[in-house]
């Protein structure tokens, strides 16, 4: 198996990853690309759509000038303080609660909802259809979190479509910044097929009514893309962030934990270094991320890492340690959601077996199942000197447990063409 030369990711990382002549993956690439626009020319250009949506809303009465899709995490705080304190725009929050819901998920929720001061509209699942739709998933496609990923990407254009709001305001396109799928030239926006071919794995919710399934009509109503006439008609769009500010996960973390206290882990955690993302989930985030790593040999901690290396806060070998430790780690997660579904862990491991990589797994002479190679076996790779990144002044990677009241200048620093602070 080839690894990036640069970062951490294997060749079958997926949706897809292609590596150049010197051994660097096309996530990597597609970072450099992303350090040469002009984000001063970009941020011009996010204040016109705004502004443009905002007198349009006003000039129809509309109470709301856009949604949010949030989930109460590090990105949800940055994309509320960009389009409400720093263009004034009046939006509003709307979240898929998908049941699996952490403690310090809903505290954060709770907080970005009440230090923003925006209407929230949430919506719950009922536990039975999650079960099932869980369960029957994992079977099918092997995403046990697949109605997670369908009702965050599928409630908020209801929403739209129902209050007559055109203009969605998403994060970052996720796939863009893990593997490259695209460059910031594309300047990808929202759509249907965006969501079912990378959001969804390809399956929409309605593919899979009837007896096979137990699945029924009323089951997957707010999985259910509204009409296209209607999504003409109300004219929704879809844009994400990321297209128009210089993302960086880590400095806007720190950014939300001094301006608004957004709070990180302050505990270890089992699959990966990283404390300020994916708090929101309590049950299935871990197992999710092991299922990954089942399947193809990699993890949460390849992800993470990965990040920080492109961005030139960790270097390659930390990165290399952080995978080591971290993603292999069988989640005690796991068990609650075997519980939550009725399922037992051979039961499990038994919808996994056939989904796994070849190239990476291999059956020993005991039956068990060993993974035949790792980024660890590739420290010195041919082409890892000259493809590595300098370190940043100053770089860090880990938040000190505890510490949210942050004042390091360092951050004080114009990004994206905003003075965040």
């Amino acid at each position: 198996m080839r690894y990036c030369a640069r970062c951490l990711y294997p060749e079958n990382a997926k949706p897809y990853i292609i590596f150049d002549d010197d051994g660097v993956c096309s996530g990597c690439r597609v970072a450099e690309a992303y350090d040469r626009v002009d984000w001063a020319e970009r941020a011009k250009r996010l204040a016109d759509i705004l502004a443009d949506y905002k007198a349009r809303a006003r000039a129809a009465g509309a109470h709301y000038d856009c949604i949010i899709p949030v989930s109460g995490g590090k990105d949800s705080h940055f994309q509320a303080h960009i389009i409400k304190n720093l263009h004034g725009l009046n939006p509003l929050f709307v979240t898929y609660n998908h049941l699996f819901n952490a403690p310090l998920g809903l505290r954060n929720l709770e907080n970005l909802f009440s230090k923003l001061n925006c209407d929230l509209i949430r919506f719950s699942s009922n536990p039975d259809t999650v079960r099932r739709i869980s369960r029957y998933m994992l079977k099918t496609c092997g995403d046990l979190t697949w109605h997670y990923h369908c009702g965050i990407l599928t409630f908020p254009i209801q929403i739209a479509a129902r209050f007559r709001i055109p203009l969605i305001i998403w994060a970052e396109n996720n796939f863009s910044n893990l593997v490259g799928t695209f460059n910031p030239e594309d300047m990808v926006e929202f759509s249907r097929k965006h969501r079912k071919d990378f959001g969804l794995r390809g399956i929409e919710a309605d593919e899979h009514l009837g007896e096979a399934s137990g699945l029924t009509w009323q089951d997957i109503g707010p999985f259910r893309y509204p009409d296209d006439d209607l999504i003409e008609e109300v004219g929704v769009r879809g844009i994400y962030l990321s297209n128009f500010v210089r993302w960086d996960e880590y400095a806007q973390a720190e950014d939300m934990m001094r301006l608004y206290d957004f709070q990180p882990s302050a505990n270890v955690r089992e699959r990966t270094f990283n404390r300020y993302a994916k708090l929101d989930d309590l049950h299935a985030n871990g197992t999710h991320d092991y299922l990954k790593y089942l399947k193809f040999g990699y993890g949460r901690a390849t992800d993470d890492a990965s990040t920080l290396i492109r961005g030139g806060r960790m270097t390659r070998e930390e990165g290399i340690e952080m995978v080591a430790r971290y993603d292999h780690v069988r989640p005690s997660d796991l068990d609650t959601w075997l519980d939550f579904v009725s399922m037992t862990e051979d039961e499990f491991i038994a919808c996994v077996d056939p989904l796994r990589d070849p190239e990476i797994w291999q059956r020993g002479a005991d039956g068990a199942w060993q993974a035949t190679d790792s980024v660890t076996r590739h420290r010195d790779d041919p082409g890892v000197e000259a493809a590595r990144l300098p370190l940043k002044a100053n770089a860090g990677w880990d938040f000190p447990p505890g510490r949210y009241d942050l004042t390091d200048p360092r951050w004080l620093a114009e990004r994206g063409g905003y003075k965040y602070l």
